[in-house]
């Protein structure tokens, strides 16, 4: 796997093949220091790729505290078309990506966990409810997109109890595609039940002040929230 020369402690790169003709890149960032002994792959939301600000600070973030963290493009944002692919596209992009990851890390194939931003972490859900032999330990869902802004009618949560894995949810507390509120009946139903930490007045990104410094904590928090809980639930923890 070649590493980007382009900038100091640049992640390393990884072409996947999705299709025949179709590549996407992946970017893997090795876990900093004290590793925990597993791999999360995080798919990006519908408008922004994984070169956006919000998905490269996550994976620094989460490798600098001892994960492995994959990022990727799903094959639109990879093209340069605007909008996203039908879901179809969207899961056969990001099981692509799983199965790379697990030929080329070897940590990947004793614990591994998916989940995204936004629709991204709705496709890994998918994924997960759809295939019971999905080689995964959990999921981590950085703002689920339970409904579309204003239409909280019209719902993304009938698969959520089919997804069958331990699961972490990190929400705003105003997000206006779902609030922690109305995400909490909808856990309440899926076993194991999920973890959900609320981000304090955060809205679907976690932006939840102009105090910088405040921020920054309420970003930390859920980065060592995220990777405590990857700890205590990958295939390599302790009994």
């Amino acid at each position: 796997m070649p590493r980007s020369a382009t900038r100091l402690n640049a992640p390393d790169e990884l072409i996947v093949e999705v299709q025949p003709g179709s590549t996407t890149m992946a970017l893997v960032y090795p876990a900093d220091h004290d590793a925990v002994g597993a791999v999360l792959i995080l798919a990006h939301g519908a408008g922004a790729g994984q070169n956006s600000p919000w998905m490269i600070r996550f994976a620094q973030a989460l490798s600098a505290l001892g994960v492995d963290t994959v990022t990727f493009n799903f094959l639109y944002t990879e093209q340069r078309r605007r909008f996203p692919d039908r879901r179809p596209l969207l899961d056969a992009c990001y099981r692509a990506v799983i199965e790379s990851v697990r030929q080329h890390l070897d940590v990947a194939t004793r614990s591994l966990f998916i989940g995204g931003k936004s629709m991204g972490g709705r496709i890994a859900t998918h994924l997960a409810a759809e295939d019971r032999d999905l080689p995964v330990d959990g999921l981590v869902l950085l703002g689920y997109p339970l409904h579309p802004p204003g239409r909280p009618a019209d719902r993304r949560d009938a698969h959520l109890p089919a997804v069958g894995r331990p699961m972490i949810v990190v929400q705003g507390g105003r997000d206006a595609f779902g609030t922690p509120l109305e995400l909490m009946p909808v856990l309440d139903t899926m076993t194991p039940r999920p973890t959900l930490h609320v981000v304090e007045g955060g809205d679907h990104s976690f932006k939840a002040t102009k105090d910088a410094a405040r921020q920054t904590a309420l970003f930390d928090n859920a980065h060592r929230a995220i990777v405590e809980w990857i700890r205590a639930h990958g295939s390599t923890s302790s009994p």
